[in-house]
């Protein structure tokens, strides 16, 4: 071993295994790819509330994801470490709504395939799933669906609200019933003719009925 050996650095070989054009327009683009994936996820998001770190989330992801397999794809070796070294890598946070696994993929793909050269690949598929994205989820159902909780007194005005409810609803389905001594209560689904919710005080006006509550309902939560 000579003197020079000993000062001679493995690491200072890598700093030209990427060049700095290379690494200039795959983070560019990545950048504003992750920008179209978090303009399609406030555009589409369908949740109680609006995460905007999330969002931000996604364009971080898109850059790190590109910068890690530009990383990987120079170096043979370093990839083979950088497998053992992610193994070990833990993610706790939640996912709260399906959709959001959808994003996450999203963006580590577009980094992915950013970093591997394919550059059409990446832009047009990134287009297309954000057109796709922007028409189903944005997409509204003909007629929504709504929950009407009643309590009457017992068969005799059970009867005469399922009957009502049939007569002044599209569509008048029984989710659940508690029956107790003196007290029913129903809880059903109903599609409305329009937009008028004028029919749940007639509800409430029948006898026997002490009360009827209409609430809206998407599938996940009621509010």
């Amino acid at each position: 071993m000579t003197f020079n050996d000993i000062f001679k650095s493995s690491f200072l070989e890598n700093v030209n295994s990427v060049s700095l054009i290379d690494m200039a327009v795959a983070l560019v683009l990545a950048f504003c790819l992750g920008m179209l994936i978090f303009f399609v996820y406030k555009k589409t998001c369908s949740g109680v509330m609006y995460s905007s770190s999330f969002a931000v989330t996604l364009v971080a992801l898109t850059m790190i994801t590109t910068t890690l397999i530009l990383a990987v794809t120079s170096n043979v070796v370093l990839s083979l470490g950088m497998v053992g070294a992610l193994s070990i890598v833990r993610f706790r946070t939640a996912i709260k709504e399906p959709l959001d696994i959808a994003f996450l993929f999203w963006s580590i793909a577009v980094g992915i395939v950013l970093a591997a050269g394919l550059i059409p690949l990446a832009v047009i598929g990134s287009v297309l799933i954000a057109v796709l994205l922007m028409v189903f989820v944005n997409k509204q159902p003909h007629c929504n669906p709504y929950i009407v909780v009643v309590q009457c007194d017992g068969f005799e005005s059970e009867t005469s609200v399922r009957k009502f409810l049939s007569d002044s609803t599209k569509k008048c389905v029984v989710k659940s019933k508690t029956a107790q001594k003196g007290m029913v209560e129903l809880n059903m689904e109903v599609r409305l003719k329009d937009d008028n919710t004028d029919f749940i005080n007639a509800l409430a006006a029948l006898k026997g009925v002490s009360s009827a509550v209409l609430v809206s309902y998407n599938g996940e939560y009621m509010g």
